[in-house]
Order: structure tokens, then sequence, then C-alpha cells
């Protein structure tokens, strides 16, 4: 099957070839008939399978050149993940005489007015897209064609009003493109208010050998232990390309400090850090000039490289799905990778359930199974500390 069996116009298949592109994913075979042929879609696709595409070369043949504002516009919930999606679509738009434009937070708002104004595409993220609408620089009324990218990660990322907001402004007459990596619970809710009559669509990750990825998992007594072993794994004869996810901002900053303090050389990404400093940390990490990106879960959600030997969760991750995210980094395109796991004795509860659910509870339990669930101290009576206190001044 060929993008034009699809029904894409042939000059959308001849930019497309020019970038060597000529066979479509099987999400892209999926959804570009029904798309071109105006249906609103609900797509269940993880990331990396080829969606944007998917959804965009119906953008691009189903939008007229000359539109007075935006008539199509894709809503995404990282920076990151709008840039690439515009590096995406440039190419093929310009085969129709279309702009294309992002909107991000991060950046001054002057070049990107100008930008939108003049774009029929737009790709925003809420909170800069709502920043734009209220100094009455866009004008959402012209949108025909609505795609949310990645909505459940827009839900956890807490952008769920705004969201409403922004489609609120939007015409009811729209087609809707709804892309999750899942949908269901909060995210279904979501899908099912904003579509008509959806035509469903479920494209499964290939399972992914177990062979492809080492999960390790080591217990740790202080944070100081982990700054230990993992500055042993990054001078040990394994190392490579090593994305290291924490939890917090001030952690990611911290960490690369002390990381150089050993001489080992590493960049930080997390949301604090401008567009620009985010975009050229990438590219070292791209190019292999610093081998070690220490980032934060959200900042890591625009992160697609493909040769990343090791994963390393410095902090535990919060649940069983940022766990598949974060190690799901490695071991790609067939090359073996290794994900390795820091467990405070505390968390090693938490970790037991998030391995047991997927499957790895072996490969747990043969480097934490002696490590028994902390003890909780015994909550102290009320009033005990004040009669404590009272004593002490007595005697």
């Amino acid at each position: 099957m060929s993008f034009a069996d699809l029904g894409s116009s042939k000059a959308v298949v001849r930019a497309l070839a020019e970038r060597d592109i000529t066979q479509p994913f099987p999400v892209q075979q999926l959804v570009i008939r029904d798309a071109l042929a105006g249906h609103d879609l609900l797509v269940q696709s993880p990331t990396g399978s080829g969606k944007t595409l998917a959804f965009g070369i119906p953008l691009v043949d189903r939008i007229e050149p000359g539109a007075k504002g935006p008539a199509a516009l894709v809503l995404a919930p990282t920076r990151e993940l709008a840039g690439q999606i515009v590096d995406e679509l440039e190419s093929i738009a310009r085969s129709r005489n279309l702009h294309v434009a992002a909107v991000y937070g991060g950046v001054g708002f002057g070049p990107q007015i100008k930008a939108a104004q003049r774009a029929e595409i737009l790709v925003a993220t809420p909170g800069r897209l709502e920043d734009l609408i209220a100094r009455g620089a866009i004008s959402l009324k012209g949108i025909r064609i609505l795609v949310l990218d990645e909505a459940d990660r827009m839900l956890d990322m807490g952008f769920k009003p705004a969201v409403n907001r922004i489609v609120g402004q939007t015409p009811d007459k729209r087609q809707t493109l709804f892309f999750s990596a899942t949908l269901e619970g909060a995210t279904g809710k979501l899908a099912a208010a904003y579509t008509r009559n959806p035509r469903h669509h479920t494209h499964a990750a290939p399972e992914r050998s177990k062979a492809e990825i080492e999960h390790r998992f080591v217990h740790v007594d202080s944070q100081s232990a982990k700054l230990d072993h993992l500055a042993g794994h990054l001078q040990g004869p394994d190392g490579g390309r090593t994305l290291v996810f924490v939890r917090t901002k001030r952690g990611a900053d911290r960490l690369v400090k002390r990381l150089r303090s050993r001489e080992l050389e590493a960049v930080a990404m997390h949301g604090d850090k401008s567009q620009g400093q985010r975009e050229r940390a990438l590219a070292r990490f791209e190019r292999g000039d610093v081998e070690v990106l220490v980032a934060t879960d959200v900042a890591a959600r625009g992160i697609d490289v493909a040769d990343i030997a090791h994963v390393v969760n410095f902090d535990a991750p919060g649940d069983r799905d940022a766990y598949v995210h974060r190690i799901g980094r490695t071991g790609r395109a067939g090359r073996f990778g290794t994900g390795t796991s820091f467990v405070l004795s505390d968390q090693a509860s938490e970790m037991r359930r998030i391995a047991r659910d997927l499957g790895l509870s072996r490969e747990f339990e043969q480097s934490l199974g002696h490590v028994a669930p902390a003890e909780r101290k015994p909550a102290a009576k009320p009033g005990a500390g004040r009669r404590r206190r009272r004593r002490k001044v007595s005697a």
C-alpha cells in the first residue's frame, strides 16, 4: 500500500518521496483514509509510531492555502513535541503552499504572533495559545480541523481546563482527530466529549523482545549512594549514551553539578530551561558531544533519540506508566539497552508492585528480594510532645 493508495495528493506524495518516505507506517495506513474522508477519529497509538504524518498528511490535503487565520489547530503537551510536529510537516505543507507555525512558551511573543497570523496550520501548547488568544492576536473561529496529540499527557500535565477553554472557542462543525496512548478513564471521557460519531483505530506497539532491554534494580541506602552508583556506571566499561531521570527540575540541575564535580560531563533538560537551552542540550546529546542527559519526565516527552544505550531511574518513577515511558527510551530499533532503577528501602514495596505489573518480578527479586518493606514508626500519641517539653522545662 502506498500513500497514493490511501488518497494522498500527488503534491504530498512527491514531497514525501523527496524525503525517501514511500511506504506508510501501520498507524498511517489505519488513519489517513478516514481522516481524508472527514471523519472524526479516536486513535490509540504510542509515541514513535508515525502518528504525526498520520494526522499531518490529511491536514495538508484538506486545508486550502490563503485562509485568513489558522484553519487547522494541533494541540501538543510540550514545546519540544510542538517543534517536532512543525519540522515533520513543513516540507509537505510547502508542497501545497501552506504555512505551518508553532506557538509555545519560553520565547518572545512578537515573532510567534507574526508567524501564527500567516499560518494555515497552527501547532500550539495550551498555555501559550491561551496567552495569544487573550491578547487578541489569534482567533480560532476559522478552525476546520482540530488535532489533539498525546492527549493523555496533556491531562497528566494538568492542561484539561485550558484545553476545554480552547476547544470551546473552535467551531462546533469541525473535524476532530484525537490521538492518545490510552483511551480509558478520563482520557476516554474527554475524547467522547470532543468528537462526533468517531471512528476508532488502535495501533499497538509491537511487543518488545525481553532480550532487547535488560532491567536492573539496585538497592541504595541514601541519595549519596545513588550518586556513587551512577558515577561508577558512567565511568565503567559499559558506558555510552545515558538518559537519567529525576523527579524535579532542581534535582536535575543539582545532579549535573555533582556529576561535573566528579569530572563527568552532563547536561540538564527541564521546564525551567529556555527553549534555546533545551534545544542546545538535546542537540549536544544527539551529536554525542555529551553522553549524559539528566531530565524530568515532562521534559523528556520530547526526546526521541534512537541510540540511547542506558536509561537510569535516579529517582523512582511515580507509577507503572512512568516506568514504561522512561525505560522505553532505550532498546529501540533492535538495539540492546539497559534500564536501571535505584531503589531506596522505603520505595521497595511500590517498585516491587510496578515490577510485578510489568512481568519483571524475577529481575526485581533477584536484586531486591532481601529488602523488607520499610518499618513505620508508631504514631505519637496526641499531646505526647507537649508533655515531654513540660517535663524538660520543670527539670
